[in-house]
């Protein structure tokens, strides 16, 4: 047992010097150093150095120089549509139409009427999207109906940035083109929308719809119809009207809607085909702008609040297409089934209005329905 102890101890002392005569040899070494960081910071060159790097950080901290952006938070951009889109040459314009619906001009034309309301202020964070980008992404969102995880992907920006570029964008429009719809939704003959009032489900009676919209309170004051008076046989007299289908009553003095039935006249039938030749074109109007805009041909998951808002942006952006002469391209009507079958596009537009119920009707809507049935009989 002494033995053992005796051997433990002089091992303990063994590491002790050791480890002392290291500790000179360290301290040795930081004296030499320190002398030798003295002798070099003693010289003139040196001294002009450490000017120099103080008066660099100062700088820096002062903003004159630009700071590099910060890399660890940056998720790099990329996006083959917004790449292809941004090429000039001869396929571009084809590739505009096909992806936007619309010619590059027309596309930059949209672009400079809208920049000043997306532009987004530079900081030292990270540059800004052009507002190219934003308008052609939100553009790309209504006209392709993808989901936000793949249409983002496509412009190199992520899903909460697209939620933001489409509301930026429908408010832009909104406020740039505040006269695109002057007039539940109104068509003329040469299909443009002249008003439109939406947020309410599919299952609302088309009367309730109309009696909650601006549409009507102008009517009820007076406000709708400006044109000059036109005078009709029996001596009725009308500034204007509006066609409807069976779903609105004839108690509404200013929309006129067919006959129905079967026992119907010469003059009561050849109205009624008058009229529903002259509603083709709210389908027409509607194919138009369902099919050119798939975001709104399928009923799909989406937010309520704004859907309505971007509804509205695009019958803006239909009046717009259609005061350029951008051309429909009719095979967009057209989509191939699952069963392979190519079929035409269901629009879901029902033309069949209030379900059958017979409505109110009186006096003066029956006087202007009958009075341009004469008129037309006598044409």
């Amino acid at each position: 047992m002494e033995a053992v102890v005796v051997a433990v101890s002089t091992i303990v002392l063994k590491t002790m010097n050791e480890m002392s005569s290291l500790s000179r040899d360290v301290a040795k070494q930081l004296r030499k150093r320190r002398a030798l960081l003295q002798s070099v910071a003693e010289a003139a060159d040196c001294v002009a150095t450490c000017e120099a790097v103080v008066q660099l950080c100062a700088a820096l901290s002062s903003g004159v120089f630009p700071r590099q952006t910060p890399r660890w938070w940056i998720k790099r951009r990329t996006g083959g549509t917004w790449e292809d889109l941004r090429q000039s040459d001869d396929a571009t314009d084809e590739y505009y139409r096909q992806k936007l619906r619309m010619s590059m001009a027309m596309c930059k034309q949209i672009v400079a009427a809208l920049a000043a309301f997306v532009e987004k202020k530079v900081t030292h964070y990270r540059t800004p999207l052009p507002a190219e980008q934003v308008i052609a992404f939100a553009l790309y969102r209504w006209a392709s109906g993808e989901t936000y995880e793949s249409g983002t992907s496509a412009f190199g920006i992520d899903r909460a940035t697209g939620l933001q570029v489409v509301r930026d964008v429908t408010s832009a429009l909104l406020r740039a083109y505040p006269d695109a719809i002057k007039w539940p939704v109104i068509v003329d003959l040469d299909l443009r929308i002249l008003d439109v009032h939406v947020g309410y489900p599919g299952s609302v009676h088309d009367v309730r719809v109309l009696h909650n919209s601006q549409l009507w309170r102008r009517a009820q004051t007076g406000e709708l119809f400006d044109a000059t008076p036109e005078n009709l046989p029996h001596g009725v007299v009308t500034r204007g009207y509006l066609l409807g289908d069976n779903g609105y009553p004839v108690a509404c003095p200013w929309i006129v809607k067919p006959y129905g039935g079967i026992d119907q006249g010469p003059d009561e039938e050849r109205f009624d085909n008058r009229q529903k030749v002259a509603g083709g074109c709210v389908e027409r109007a509607f194919g138009r702008l369902k099919c050119m805009w798939r975001l709104f041909l399928r009923t799909h998951k989406t937010n309520l609040e704004t859907l309505p808002h971007q509804f509205v942006a695009v019958c803006t952006l239909h009046n717009i297409l259609l005061d350029a002469g951008i051309d429909f391209d009719e095979n967009l009507l057209w989509e191939v089934g699952p069963d392979g079958i190519r079929r035409r596009v269901d629009l879901g537009i029902d033309g069949g209005g209030g379900g059958g119920r017979p409505q109110s009707s009186n006096v003066e809507g029956e006087l202007l329905r009958n009075a341009l049935c004469d008129r037309l009989a006598l044409m």
